[in-house]
Order: C-alpha cells, then sequence, then structure tokens
C-alpha cells in the first residue's frame, strides 16, 4: 500500500467519478483505474461499486475512508518534519459523532481545550452510531459523543455521562400546538409529524415517535434522515417534530415546547481509556464544568 494508491482512493471518493478524480490528480482514468485496482487487490475487498452509469463506495470503502485519511496525514508529517525545521507536531484528536447536531454544544469546551493543548487538532467522523464504535474499538477513535445505548456491550466501552438533555417539542408560531406551555403525547392530536427516520435517532426519541406514529396514516409522517433536515421542514410547515434540546440550535425561529410525559436522554462520551490520553481527561473536565 502506497500514498499514490491512498490518494488515488481519496480522489474517486470525493467525486464519485474516476474520470474526474483523474483530471483533478493530472494522470490518466487507466492510471486512477490501476492504482484502485491494486489496492483492492491488497486490501482482498471491493472499496467501489462500479456500473456504467454511477460509483459509489460499498460499506467496506465507507470504514476504509478514515484510515486513508489518516495514513496520508501520517505520510504528511512525515515528510514536513524533516524538510522543515521549524515544524511543529500537531497533537491529533479524534472525535465521532452521530450527527454534527451534537456539537452544537461544543465549540466553548474546545475553545478551552486548545488553550489547554495549543497543538490540538481535532478531527471529525460522523457516522452511523454502530460503525462509531468499533472504529473506537479499533482506535481509530479517541471518543464517540452521543446518547447513552442500552445494548452497547458492557466491555466493548465506557460511557460518561455529561448532561440530562430534555425532550421538546418543535413547531412554526402558526401551529396550533405553538399555544402550549408543556405538551403530552395526547396534546398532539392529529398535527402532521416530521420525524427521525427510522434507527436514525437516538433510542429514547424512536420510542417517543413511535407511540405518535401509530395513531397516524402513512401520509401524515415525514421522515428525515437528520435533526438539520428535519427542522428544515418543520419551519417549512409540514408538521410538527420531537427533538432532544441539544439538537435545537439556539438562534431558531421555531417554538420550542417542552415534553411532559418523556424521559429526558443520557448524554455524554464513549472511550475506551483515559491512560495516556491528556487531551480525554481534559475534554470530559471541561465538558462537565460547562
Amino acid at each position: 500500500m502506497n500514498t499514490i494508491q491512498l490518494t488515488c482512493f481519496l480522489a474517486v471518493a470525493e467525486t464519485l467519478n474516476f474520470a474526474r478524480a483523474a483530471e483533478q490528480l493530472h494522470i490518466t482514468q487507466p492510471a486512477v483505474t490501476h492504482q484502485i485496482r491494486s489496492l483492492e487487490s491488497e486490501l482482498n475487498t471491493k472499496l467501489f461499486r462500479r456500473t456504467t452509469r454511477t460509483v459509489e463506495l460499498t460499506h467496506a470503502g465507507f470504514m476504509f475512508l478514515n484510515d486513508a485519511r489518516s495514513m496520508l496525514e501520517i505520510a504528511g508529517r512525515a515528510v514536513a518534519r524533516f524538510s522543515d525545521p521549524s515544524f511543529q507536531e500537531v497533537l491529533r484528536f479524534s472525535v465521532g459523532c452521530p450527527s454534527y447536531a451534537q456539537l452544537f454544544s461544543f465549540p466553548d469546551i474546545f475553545r478551552n481545550l486548545r488553550e489547554l493543548h495549543p497543538q490540538l487538532y481535532p478531527n471529525f467522523q460522523v457516522a452511523p452510531f454502530q460503525h462509531l464504535l468499533k472504529m473506537l474499538e479499533e482506535e481509530s477513535l479517541d471518543v464517540v459523543i452521543g446518547f447513552h445505548e442500552t445494548d452497547v456491550k458492557k466491555n466493548s466501552a465506557l460511557f460518561r455521562e455529561l448532561k440530562q438533555i430534555p425532550l421538546f417539542c418543535v413547531c412554526t408560531e402558526d401551529s396550533p400546538l405553538a399555544a402550549f406551555s408543556h405538551i403530552t403525547a395526547a396534546d398532539f392530536g392529529h398535527e402532521r409529524l416530521v420525524l427521525h427516520a427510522p434507527f436514525q435517532a437516538p433510542p429514547g426519541v424512536m420510542t417517543y415517535q413511535r407511540s405518535l406514529a401509530s395513531k397516524r396514516l402513512p401520509s401524515e409522517l415525514y421522515f428525515c434522515e437528520s435533526p438539520e433536515t428535519v427542522l428544515v421542514l418543520v419551519a417549512a410547515g409540514f408538521g410538527a417534530s420531537v427533538l432532544p434540546e441539544l439538537f435545537i440550535p439556539p438562534d431558531v425561529t421555531l417554538v420550542k415546547i417542552p415534553i411532559a410525559d418523556a424521559k429526558p436522554l443520557s448524554m455524554g462520551i464513549y472511550y475506551k481509556t483515559l491512560q495516556g490520553n491528556p487531551v480525554l481527561g481534559d475534554l470530559i473536565r471541561l465538558a462537565r464544568e460547562i
């Protein structure tokens, strides 16, 4: 495995087009194809699914993305270290989360973390939760930010709770629900709902959504892949939604109503060990303080 193979892989993964990747790298398309095939042969797996019209990453290709980026970054730092006497080694810290929305409350934490570790170089990886846990187990991530999952194997990762996150109903100002100061499942009536797609939402949200959706026709439900798209459809008037407070930006113009009959969610971080990782220890301390 060499840097040319990895560079070609990342170019194709970014463009999902062999011709555009070749143009970006200033080499021929057959050269790119050869590098990808040799890499797949070495890894003994298919990284891309190709047809005459489309190129897409396989599951193995998606899993290899972070490894390829890390190996190229390490190679780049090694070259810089010996070619530039003033080069300063960065302090890499890899953070995984199922959604960027879970990072809304972390800017102050990372600002303080940077003051403690001036050479800090955070790297964020967004992926499905189970995939993130596997990366944590393989030590390609230092920490995973997320909600407590009861089915996580006890020995696979340690969980540290940072905060209890309440659930809110989110709706527009002209929604009938906007008049409530607190709301329960019975108060939703027949309001249309904009929901997280099944298995994309945290378990507590998925349970509450299921109780609401069971009383509605399919035409009264809209499913989204992320909290950000949920908020877009709610703002567009497609219906109300149920979201953890953490997923709602502080400057959002929608009405937020506390849900009285929903348990708060346990939000925190998963990690393997604090030994030999001072950045992780400081992250936990700062997160609990802030």
